[in-house]
This record gives C-alpha cells, structure tokens and sequence, in this order.
C-alpha cells in the first residue's frame, strides 16, 4: 500500500482545556497520545444531582464557567502536575480549593463535586479539528461577535488548521483520511472520523460569557447542527503551531 501525502494548511492555534468546560489554554506544542492531547480535559466538576449519562457540570447550566482560567503549574509534567484556576475576578486558588467548588455549587444551585479523569472528559471522542476558514465563513453568516467574527475558541477545538486553499469547511471533506503534522520523527497523526454535533455551548462567548442564539440557530439551519470534525490517534506523537499538515491518501 503506497501513501501519498498532500500538503493542505498550517496548524494556526493549539489549544488544550485542563478542566472541562473552562477556558482553554493556547499552546506552542502539544504531545498527543492515545488518550488526547496530554492534559486535555482531565479535570471535570459532576453535578452530584444527575445520574445520566452525562454527569458533567458544564457552560449550559453556569455559563460563567468559561471565564474560569486553569493552568498547570508544571506545563511539561502535566500528568502529575497541580492544576491552580483564576476566577472571574483574578484570584488564583487550587483545583481542589473549598471556594471554588462552592462558588460553582452556588451557582449551579445544587451541589458539585470535582473529579479527575486519567482517559480525559470527552464528549465523545479525544481530539478536535476545525479551519479558520470555517470560523471566518460562520462570523460572515452570522454577523454577530467583535467586528462581526467568530473566535475559533467559541467551538473549544484543539487544533487550528489554516487552509492553504481558504475553503470554508474543507475539513469535512478530508473525514475518512488521516493528517500528519510536521516532517519530523516524533510527528503526530490523526484520523478524521465524523462530524461534530454542536449544542448550545458555541452560543456562549468564550470571552464575555453572554449568549448569542443566533450562533447555534445559523449552524442547525446550514450545517446540520455541525462544525469541526473529531480525531482520533493513529500515531502519538508532537504537534506544533506552524507545522505543515500533511493529508494522506490511500
């Protein structure tokens, strides 16, 4: 079986989300693992009055969440390392920190507990792909955000791909094919398996938390209710802003 590979954008932005639900933070590089990206949504606080199949406590019930900023504290040992959030109003207080679990409890309205999660909280599969030409096509529809854009961290992707070719949605058409990023030894490779069925979240501004219905409103009516597409790891390894992507054909 012979492979070819075809040279299709850069990767723009990388972003991993230590607590799920929370802010992302932006990243240079990242190691991607069977599992994800390392650190990505390895934290999540339960809603401990649920008992379905998705527990989490996340923007839909407290859409203040997303003003919540984590980070770790040793970014190059994520897997052990402890994870501190800035609130809204600047303090910087432990994952575990007592306030914290209770400003988001008050919030909620019922009680919450934090749990941590080795495999990662995914909504369904462990890494996310979307363009800037995508983002750009939608903050066109849509009309709506700072100077009529749309942020791609509205959507909560890990990796940001500009398009050598600007077509909006492009990455739809490369599902079903694997993307390889960078020429070097350790260089991660992914397969595009499905589209991502969007809910109300990409309503909420990531950087104001205020709602803008007519952000989900424009993808139901003219993309089947998605944007982005999910990965899967075919081969762990690095990813880093800059590298070329590389599609591969059978």
């Amino acid at each position: 079986m012979i492979e070819e590979f075809v040279e299709v954008g850069v990767v723009k932005e990388l972003y991993r989300f230590p607590v799920k639900s929370m802010r992302g933070e932006a990243l240079p590089e990242a190691h991607g693992y069977w599992h994800g990206l390392d650190g990505d949504r390895r934290f999540a606080f339960v809603r401990s009055d649920n008992r379905s199949g998705f527990p989490w406590l996340t923007g839909r019930e407290v859409p203040q969440m997303l003003l919540y900023t984590p980070r770790y504290t040793q970014p190059d040992e994520v897997a052990d390392s402890p994870v501190e959030v800035e609130t809204p109003d600047g303090r910087i207080v432990p994952i575990h920190a007592a306030e914290l679990n209770q400003e988001l409890a008050d919030a909620y309205g019922k009680p919450v507990n934090l749990i941590k999660i080795g495999r990662g909280a995914f909504d369904s599969q462990v890494i996310s792909v979307m363009s800037t030409a995508t983002a750009e096509a939608l903050g066109e529809s849509i009309g709506t955000d700072v100077e009529g854009k749309i942020s791609p961290l509205r959507f909560r992707q890990n990796i940001i791909i500009e398009p050598f070719d600007n077509q909006p949605f492009v990455e739809e058409r490369w599902l079903d094919s694997s993307l390889v990023f960078g020429s070097h030894d350790d260089s991660l490779r992914i397969r595009l398996n499905r589209r991502i069925q969007r809910c109300v979240m990409i309503n909420i501004d990531p950087q104001t938390g205020e709602k803008e219905p007519a952000v989900l409103k424009t993808v139901a009516r003219t993309r089947d209710n998605c944007v982005g597409v999910y990965g899967s790891t075919e081969r762990p390894g690095m990813v880093r802003v800059g590298d070329v992507v590389k599609l591969v054909r059978v």
